[in-house]
């Protein structure tokens, strides 16, 4: 399994609207700006996590958007499924696995159900608030 960069960059997004609440809008340019990221392709990922409510849109000249929720509620895994689907490593196991005919007597299915329990441990229990945390102790910790 392998995060496409619309994963990382909507993890990303999500993470500059938590570390740039204010209470006001972010504007999708700041972002894009502070992210390196091109605003374009930063349109289609919000559109996609406006639909879900993850994001409330506001519009108008001082527009621009919010988290639907406190930080705390988003975990890693809930952004990146929406964004990539199932994290599974392989087609036969996770939420959507397909039925496979060798699956009674294969051995590596284990693996693979095993590496997807690690993933989803990790993503589910690592918040957004978390990741704001993180960057924050990392900024405190750079000195000139």
């Amino acid at each position: 399994m392998k995060i496409s960069t619309k994963g990382r960059y909507a993890l990303r997004l999500m993470l500059d609207l938590a570390v740039y609440n204010t209470g006001e809008p972010v504007s999708l340019k700041d972002i894009a700006r502070r992210q390196e990221i091109s605003e374009k392709y930063l349109e289609q990922i919000i559109s996609l996590l406006n639909k879900a409510g993850f994001v409330r849109s506001i519009r108008g000249a001082q527009g621009g958007y919010l988290l639907g929720r406190e930080p705390s509620w988003y975990t890693v895994g809930r952004i990146l499924r929406l964004t990539e689907g199932d994290l599974a490593p392989v087609s036969c196991v996770g939420e959507n696995s397909m039925e496979c005919e060798r699956r009674q007597g294969c051995v590596t299915v284990r693996v693979w159900e095993e590496i997807n329990q690690a993933v989803n441990q990790v993503v589910d229990h690592i918040t957004l608030e978390d990741l704001v945390r993180w960057q924050q102790e990392k900024a405190d910790q750079y000195v000139i």
